[in-house]
């Protein structure tokens, strides 16, 4: 199960850590992800998705269909 964003696609990245004496060892930055069940009033079911925080925030405020209506347009995932 990737840890993955099912709308906006952030996933895990890499960089470093870097101590007071500028050495520099790998780390990973983990996106923040959740699994939410949305209900979608339009449509008159329900949805379970993988969102990151930030996506999670945009469908709160523009709301689930005009969101994932949006995605379709731009990005052509198929979700509806």
């Amino acid at each position: 199960m990737a840890r993955r964003c099912e709308l906006t696609g952030k996933q895990t990245r890499t960089g470093n850590n870097v101590s007071h004496s500028n050495r520099r060892t790998k780390r990973k930055f983990k996106a923040n992800i959740q699994k939410k069940r949305i209900f979608i009033p339009e449509l008159n079911k329900w949805v379970t998705l993988k969102l990151s925080t930030r996506a999670l925030r945009t469908l709160t405020k523009v709301g689930p269909y005009q969101y994932l209506r949006k995605l379709e347009k731009e990005k052509g995932i198929k979700i509806l």
